[in-house]
């Protein structure tokens, strides 16, 4: 699903794993909003997520998660 958000920006909901998270998605944890602003490899294909606010999360390579994605414009 794609839709606009205030701005004019085009987001998506996307299906994310350790193998396709990427700086700047947004998941939803414990019903905040945590967008990632960097993230780090692990041994065993584990990523860890570092967030805005400071906290972390390590995604192995089975999580599963849903993220907001902005998309580019081409």
């Amino acid at each position: 699903m794609i839709d606009r958000i205030p701005g004019g920006a085009l987001v998506s909901n996307i299906e994310i794993t350790a193998a396709t998270v990427q700086r700047g998605d947004i998941i939803q944890l414990g019903g905040r909003a945590c967008r990632v602003r960097d993230l780090f490899q692990l041994p065993q294909g584990a990523k860890q997520l570092v967030f805005d606010s400071g906290e972390l999360l390590t995604i192995h390579t089975r999580t599963r998660l849903v993220a907001v994605r902005t998309l580019r414009r081409r």
